[in-house]
Formats: structure tokens, C-alpha cells, sequence
């Protein structure tokens, strides 16, 4: 009756401490969902009842089987970080496997124990379990032998059923807030990687963005060569230090080879254990390689490495493989990029060369006539143009004057308008007659026809003394005629040459007096266009050439080109604009 009293009163006083202490777990599995504020909490309540030395939450890595300290007390850092228990082996090992709870009296006694701080003598295991699934140990150690006891056993058992729970929510809490700051930081380095254009300074941000999500130690790009037959380091850093590697790995070598030969990201956890690795670090201990890949391509390999033995894991391996797509995309854009930049280079240096040739190819000075000024400017709308105008001798104090509009812009305008040139000038020692030239010309391009390229040409002869001038039109815009200050159109019109083989063309003559003028320009003058779509127009254009008559040639070309300039301000021009005057001498010219 006694013993019976006595074993109730053990009973009342063990589920007196039972009530409180199943509160204090539920208030840690219903407060916070922070992991290592669970594990930090759940040591202090199995302190409160179990009196420890050593202690230690290890977590269970399903992948490899092998469990890993989450938070320990007693144990150095180094060692807890190091330690890797497979499931079955150890003390913890055992309970893991079992999923039952591991009591030791004596270490010494069991081989089964793995010896990891000194002068440990007695060890409680108990594995935490969430739906019939152990997901890691609750582990305590002790120097004396026989120190941990059944009751223990059953105090410990009893919170870690309750705190599995707890460790798990947090265990997923933990994983979804990194996964969802991982996702976010992957989407502002993607967006911030397509907007970068410059190699270099892409390879930089890409090695410094990745610093964020990863605290690797050594890092690497390394590209393809045009063969793809090596990888060439063109990036690296060495402990946050850019520095320069010179050497080529070729394809399937190493295991940046091994990533792009068999184009999937490779996890070493110890590359002295592996023979692929080829030594450029002696402090390597693990290395990430993941293969960059485009439009089903490999053009390259991101490598990390660290000197902590199975510092990367699967988590790393995700994010860098998913990251790994738009690096990709980066890279190839801002090679596509600088290969346009160099290609924009080369050309705007054949463009310059263009324009020095153009230049040369118009005439590099005015014809001295006794009786007749001469003035001339022409301005392509693009670097280079299709307007021309030319001066050809003739003899008994005659010359030829050439103005033309080759259809389009920019360099095929400009070749076609050399050829015309070429064509003009190997017809001129025949002298032919204005109508005769333009049907030379009209000729010879017939029989060189270019599918939509054609000219319009005005060609004229101006005798210095009979001071008569001979007009032909093949299409370009009517001349200007003005007398005493009044101007007149010269109504010569015709077809553009190059286009029909049977063209036949006018010819005008005209009495020139003093100080008659006639203008010849391309239709790019009269169709400067305005902000508000207005063309500065034939109106404009003789008003112009009206209130410049008493001035000299000169005057007259810079007049027109400024009033066009200013008509069309803060619009693009869009057409060549040339213009040639000719002003018969007279009385002593007013200068401006």
C-alpha cells in the first residue's frame, strides 16, 4: 500500500512537470517561425529538464542520407560545421534509422559511437519526426557515464514529438522566405543584366550580383572560342579580387569541360576526390559549374568555387542554374552588340573615306570666266549623297555645267552618281549640244541599267562670248530665270535618264544680258519640309533669288541654303540639296 502511494506520488510529480513543460513547447511551435529562434528555444527547454553538457539539433539532408548540425551547444564550430553522420552510423545515425529513440550508458562500451568532442562518456538520441517521416535528432551528451536515464528518455522523446512540428514549419518558413528573396533578387538581376551592353562591364556586375545569393570564395566566366573547341577565361575573381587567367581549358576537360560536354550543371562537393578537376587553386575544396546555354547552345561555363568542403548545395545549384538562362541571354546581347559597334565603326570609317572621296570627286574649283560668276554648294542628307555637279571645258571659251539628282540616298546613291560622272566626263571632248549629252548619257546607263536607279540631270553650255547659255532638263526641277529682278521659270522639263532608251530632250537658249542670273538646284530644296509640313516651295525659293539679285552669285547660293535651313529648323533633313548659280557680269556687284 505504501509503494503503490509512493509510485503515485512519482506519478503526480512527473505530470506536474509534464503540464508546464507541454505549454512552453506549444508556445514555442505557435509563436515563431523563425528556425534558429525554434532550435535556440527548444535547447533551453530540454535544459530546464535534462541537465547537459553537449547538445546539438541535427537536420536530416534527404538527398544524401546524411545528417548535418543545425545548432549545437558544446560543440567547437569548426566541428559542427564539418561533421557529416550517414543515416545507420553513430549514435544519431542509428536513431535517425530507426526512428526510435538511442540511449548509451557508456560510450566507451558501443562502437557505435563517433567520438567528436573529447571525454564524452554517456549520449541521448532522439530522432524528431513529422508524419511518420524523421526529418533530424535531438542529441545530448554527457562526460559522466550513466547520466542520461530512462525518465530523460521519455522527456526528450516527449518534446521532440511535439517540436518536429515546430522545427518543420520554421524549416519551410525559412525555405520559402529564401527561395522568395532568391526569386526577387533573380528577377532585379535579370532586369539589370539585359539593360548592361558592354562585355567587360557585364562579366563585372554578373560576378558581383551573384556575390548576393552566393558568398563563393573564387568565381569564374569562362566563353567558348568561335570554334568551339576551348574555354577561354575572360573573368575572374580570386576572394573579391579581379584578376587575370591566361590559361584555355579545351571542351570536355576539367569540370567547366565536363559542364559543357555534357551541357548540365556539376556539384563537386570534394574535387580532390574527383579526377576531372584540374588544379588552378590548391585551396579548392568545392566547385559549382554550370554551362550557359542559348538557343540550345552552350557558349560557356559559370564556375564557383570555395575552400569549404561541401560548401554548395542543391538550393545553389537551382539558383545558378536558373539564373544561368538570362546570363546567357546577357552575354549574347552584349556580344551581338559590340559586334554591331564594330561593324557601326567600320562603316561610319567607310562612310568618313566615302565622303573624303565624294568631296574630291566634286570640282575643286570654279571656272574663271570673263563674263560670268559661278557659285555652287551641294549638302547630302546623309553622310554621303547621289547630288552632283560638275564644270566641263569646252573650247572658243565654252563650258559645261552639270547638275544632277540620282534617285535615293546615302552610298549606292553615290556610286551611281560617280558613275555618272565618269559617263558625263568621257562624253565631253565631243562637245555635244545639251539635248545630245543628256541623250548620251541617257544611253549609257540604259545599257548599264540598275533595277529603281535613275538620274535627273540639267545640263547646260554657257558661251563666254556671245554670253548665250544652251539648257537641257532630264527631270530635275525647273531653273530659275531672273531679269532686271524678276524671276521666270525655264520651263525644260524631260525624263529622268536611265530609265527609257528612245528619251528625246529639249534644248533652250536663252540672250543672256548683265547681271541676269539663273539658278539650278535638286528638288531637296524646294521639299525642306517644316515642323508643321509646309515645303519651303518654288514661292519661297524665287522670292529668295529676287531679293539677291543685285548681289553676287555667292550671296545667292548661301541666301537659299540659309532660308531652306531655317524653314525646315528641328527637322531632320531627309533629301540632298545642292544648288549652282551663274550670274552674268556687269556693273561693279553690291557685297554683302
Amino acid at each position: 500500500m505504501i509503494k503503490a502511494v509512493e509510485m503515485a506520488a512519482v506519478q503526480v510529480e512527473a505530470q506536474s512537470r509534464i503540464e508546464p513543460l507541454l505549454l512552453e513547447v506549444a508556445d514555442v511551435v505557435n509563436t515563431t517561425l523563425d528556425l534558429d529562434t525554434t532550435l535556440r528555444r527548444v535547447a533551453e527547454l530540454v535544459r530546464k529538464v535534462i541537465d547537459y553538457e553537449i547538445f546539438g539539433i541535427l537536420l536530416l539532408n534527404e538527398k544524401t542520407q546524411e545528417l548535418y548540425f543545425r545548432f549545437s551547444v558544446g560543440h567547437s564550430s569548426e566541428v559542427a560545421e564539418r561533421i557529416r553522420v550517414k543515416v545507420g552510423e553513430g549514435v544519431t545515425g542509428v536513431a535517425a534509422q530507426r526512428a526510435e529513440a538511442v540511449l548509451v550508458a557508456d560510450v566507451a562500451k558501443d562502437p557505435r559511437y563517433i567520438s567528436a568532442v573529447p571525454n564524452v562518456r554517456s549520449e541521448l538520441a532522439v530522432p524528431l519526426i513529422v508524419k511518420n517521416r524523421v526529418i533530424g535528432v535531438i542529441d545530448i551528451e554527457s562526460p559522466q557515464p550513466d547520466h542520461f536515464t530512462e525518465e530523460h528518455k521519455r522527456l526528450l522523446t516527449l518534446i521532440a514529438s511535439r517540436m518536429a512540428v515546430g522545427i518543420e514549419n520554421a524549416r519551410l518558413y525559412t525555405r520559402m522566405t529564401r527561395q522568395t528573396k532568391t526569386l526577387q533578387l533573380l528577377n532585379e538581376i535579370a532586369r539589370e543584366l539585359t539593360s548592361i551592353l558592354n562585355l567587360d562591364e557585364l562579366l563585372k556586375r554578373v560576378g558581383e550580383l551573384l556575390s548576393q545569393l552566393i558568398d563563393f570564395q573564387m568565381f569564374s566566366i569562362l566563353l567558348l572560342d568561335p570554334a568551339g573547341e576551348k574555354l577561354q577565361h575572360r573573368f575572374s575573381l580570386r576572394f573579391q579580387e579581379n584578376i587575370q587567367l591566361k590559361h584555355d581549358i579545351p571542351t570536355g576537360n576539367g569540370i567547366v569541360g565536363a559542364a559543357v560536354e555534357e551541357r548540365r550543371a556539376i556539384l563537386i562537393r570534394d574535387v580532390k576526390k574527383d579526377p576531372r578537376y584540374i588544379e588552378t587553386n590548391p585551396e579548392t575544396r568545392s566547385e559549382l559549374a554550370v554551362p550557359l546555354i542559348y538557343k540550345d547552345k552552350v557558349i560557356g561555363v559559370l564556375d564557383l568555387e570555395h575552400t569549404k568542403k561541401g560548401f554548395f548545395t542543391e538550393d545553389h545549384h537551382r539558383t545558378i542554374t536558373t539564373l544561368a538562362a538570362q546570363i546567357a541571354i546577357a552575354i549574347e546581347n552584349a556580344r551581338l552588340y559590340e559586334q554591331i559597334a564594330r561593324q557601326e565603326g567600320r562603316l561610319e570609317r567607310d562612310l568618313a573615306m566615302a565622303r573624303e572621296l565624294q568631296v574630291r570627286l566634286l570640282p575643286q574649283s570654279l571656272p574663271q570666266l570673263g563674263h560670268l560668276e559661278i557659285a555652287a554648294k551641294f549638302t547630302p542628307a546623309r553622310t554621303i549623297g547621289g547630288d552632283l555637279y560638275d564644270f566641263l571645258s569646252y573650247s572658243q571659251s565654252r563650258v559645261g555645267l552639270v547638275i544632277g539628282d540620282v534617285s535615293g540616298k546615302g552610298a549606292p546613291a553615290a556610286i551611281y552618281a560617280a558613275l555618272v560622272a565618269g559617263i558625263l566626263r568621257s562624253h565631253a571632248p565631243m562637245e555635244p549640244a545639251p539635248a545630245e549629252m543628256l541623250a548620251a548619257v541617257n544611253y549609257s546607263l540604259v545599257e548599264r541599267r540598275i533595277d529603281a536607279q535613275f538620274v535627273s540631270l540639267i545640263y547646260c553650255i554657257w558661251d563666254d562670248a556671245s554670253l548665250t547659255l544652251q539648257v537641257a532638263n532630264s527631270g530635275l526641277p525647273r531653273p530659275v530665270y531672273c531679269h532686271q529682278g524678276k524671276t521666270q521659270m525655264i520651263e525644260a522639263t524631260g525624263l529622268p535618264l536611265g530609265l527609257f532608251e528612245d528619251a528625246e530632250y529639249d534644248e533652250f537658249v536663252f540672250q543672256a544680258e548683265a547681271d541676269d542670273i539663273f539658278v539650278f538646284f535638286s528638288d531637296g530644296i524646294l521639299d525642306a519640309t517644316n515642323r508643321a509640313g509646309e515645303l519651303f516651295g518654288r514661292t519661297r525659293l524665287e522670292k529668295i533669288i529676287a531679293e539677291c539679285s543685285t548681289q553676287p552669285a555667292e550671296s545667292i547660293v548661301k541666301s537659299i541654303f540659309k532660308a531652306a535651313a531655317d524653314h525646315a529648323s528641328g527637322v531632320e533633313t531627309f533629301d540632298d540639296q545642292t544648288v549652282v548659280a551663274i550670274k552674268v557680269k556687269g556693273s561693279t556687284p553690291k557685297h554683302t
